[in-house]
């Protein structure tokens, strides 16, 4: 069973500099339904941590650092 979990999971690297958007996680009183953006922004990275998350992306200043698993790159 864990061999085929494994054999989906895809392995995501973010470095310094990379652009990335990062997914709305929460509902917001004024959001749109499944017509709202899915995404935010485009954030550039400043640190990544060895447990796979993301901290300190440009634009907004986040406090809270960002797991990998809810952000993607971003390909101008």
């Amino acid at each position: 069973m864990a061999r085929a979990f494994n054999a989906r999971v895809r392995h995501r690297e973010f470095n310094p500099g990379d652009l990335v958007l990062r997914k709305v996680l929460h509902v917001t009183p004024d959001s749109r339904g499944k017509f709202s953006y899915k995404y935010d922004g485009t954030f550039v990275v400043k640190e990544t941590f060895s447990g796979g998350a993301v901290s300190d992306m440009d634009g907004t200043e986040n406090a809270l650092p960002v797991n990998a698993n809810a952000i993607k790159k971003y390909y101008p």
